[in-house]
């Protein structure tokens, strides 16, 4: 079995994104949404509200229209695990400025706590290798995220996959607006395109 995590998801979620600059987040459906909240809300964060499973491709198509940008698809075990065929699409695309974090508790926790696949052995960064990713890795400390949050500033040859191992915790919900038309205008306007 994988070893135990000790981290806090909303403390790794922090030190990932002290720093961002002008990178587009996309997080995906139920606690990643919550993480990225809880940092503090910001017009480059788009929230998926009922897609589960689409984070990271939503993210691909936005690193390729907008390839200037560094975007980073924020993403939990179960979700990521139910895109599988996303990360062999990302693979194949290579997009340069695509990073996918994977915030791992090993647990679905959107559905009480059920142990994940994750839990179980599966490991979505050998999943990346094999697809071609440029980079992967799994990462433990607070030191590590520190770390890792310096290593997406820099340029890269391809698509990077990195999870960070959390504990199986639901803290408290941190819940951006749920109006799906306000989300995807205010990160339009951010892009500098016209609402629709």
């Amino acid at each position: 079995m994988p070893m135990q995590a000790q981290l806090d998801r909303r403390a790794a979620v922090a030190a990932l994104l002290k720093n961002r600059k002008d990178t587009l987040v996309v997080s995906g459906l139920g606690s990643p949404t919550y993480d990225l909240h809880s940092v503090g809300d910001h017009d480059g964060n788009f929230y998926l509200w009922g897609a589960m499973g689409g984070a990271a491709l939503i993210g691909l198509g936005l690193a390729q229209a907008q390839p200037g940008k560094r975007v980073l698809a924020l993403t939990g075990d179960g979700e990521q695990l139910m895109g599988l065929g996303g990360i062999a699409t990302i693979g194949v695309a290579r997009p340069r400025n695509l990073d996918i974090v994977v915030i791992d508790n090993q647990h679905f926790g959107e559905t009480g706590m059920q142990a994940s696949h994750t839990g179980r052995g599966v490991d979505l960064t050998a999943i990346a290798v094999a697809c071609g990713f440029a980079a992967t890795g799994t990462v433990r400390t607070l030191e590590e995220v520190e770390r890792l949050a310096t290593q997406l500033d820099e340029p890269a040859d391809g698509p990077r996959l990195f999870v960070i191992k959390v504990l199986a915790e639901n803290p408290p919900r941190s819940l951006p607006s749920r109006d799906a038309v306000f989300i995807k205008n205010r990160f339009r306007a951010h892009l500098s395109f016209a609402s629709v």
